[in-house]
């Protein structure tokens, strides 16, 4: 995988997520580090032969020695604390994070640590497990990668960001925070609520339902499988952005429960439906690269954001 990925890399959490990402650096020749708060997830890593730590302190005097890049990879409400430590201990050192909201991350930083080099990321991948054991050094290939784009991020610190996600194996695409969080609200955090709504419906049926159920049983309830605490802090944590697609898949439903009631049809949501999956697969599958764009000239953040928003994404 090309890049021009530099500095070390020091991830502050190795669950699913920051593990994945610490096996596929390290395992790609990388230097690459972590912190668990967890001494038996510690003691995994390390016997896997990863290099990990249970000394917050110790590892970000670490990261600033190296000048590395840290990774918040902790769910949202540990976050104030771990950036307090990064401010305390590692000042200077570019911060990014796997965090699936950015706005709240981004208010968190400013907060916490109003001088950081921050550029935010979330990694569109995951499964319904959690801890080490799930880690993956491949959870990352071909997945897309958001990278903050705001006007003011300095160009040398997003390349930094971006190549990161590069030596992962995803594909980077440029985004505001708030661009990001709509769009994930509608399709990554709304799907956590209809999954488990079919899951509680299904189960509640009888026995019968469950020992029938299949294909579109099993895809549409996959992430209700998720650690429930899990999905409490990124649904919560992106309340706002979360509402609204909420509301909307409400009214949706709610039209076609009563077009079926007065008429005996739901043809309107399935056509709807049809046409935006299908879409989503035209879209996947095109992968159209943002062109004419020199990161650091004169209005590059925004052109990044205008292309992405057209479904191109950032190539090395």
């Amino acid at each position: 995988m090309p890049s021009n990925l530099a500095r070390p890399v020091c991830i502050l959490g190795l669950g699913l997520i920051g593990g994945s990402l610490l096996r596929r650096l390290a395992d790609d020749g990388h230097r690459a580090y972590g912190y668990n708060r967890s001494t038996a997830t510690v003691a995994e890593a390390t016997a896997a032969g990863y290099d990990a730590a249970g000394d917050l302190t110790a590892v970000l005097r670490r990261a600033a020695d190296d000048d590395a890049i840290i990774v918040l990879a902790t769910p949202v409400p540990a976050l104030a604390a771990m950036i307090a430590a990064v401010a305390e201990h590692a000042p200077s050192c570019l911060l990014t994070d796997v965090v699936s909201v950015k706005t709240e991350v981004a208010a968190l930083v400013a907060a916490g640590h109003p001088r950081a080099r921050y550029v935010g990321g979330h990694p569109m991948a995951g499964t319904a497990h959690s801890g080490w054991a799930a880690t993956d050094p491949d959870l990352f290939r071909g997945a897309m990668w958001m990278v903050s784009t705001p006007d003011d991020v300095e160009a040398a610190d997003w390349r930094s960001v971006a190549a990161l996600a590069h030596r992962a194996g995803a594909v980077v695409v440029p985004a505001a925070d708030d661009a990001h969080d709509r769009a994930v609200a509608a399709i990554s955090h709304n799907p956590h609520l209809t999954a488990a709504a079919t899951a509680a419906v299904g189960a509640g049926e009888s026995g019968l339902a469950l020992r029938l159920a299949a294909g579109s049983f099993r895809d549409g309830t996959r992430v209700a499988g998720t650690a429930p605490e899990l999905q409490r802090a990124m649904l919560e944590g992106n309340a706002t952005a979360l509402l609204n697609t909420l509301s909307e898949t409400i009214d949706r439903l709610i039209a076609a429960r009563d077009a079926l009631r007065d008429h005996g049809s739901v043809e309107v949501l399935v056509a709807d439906g049809h046409r935006a999956r299908r879409r989503y697969e035209e879209v996947a599958a095109e992968q159209a690269p943002i062109t004419g764009v020199e990161v650091g000239a004169p209005g590059w953040a925004a052109e990044l954001r205008r292309q992405a928003h057209l479904g191109r994404v950032w190539l090395p």
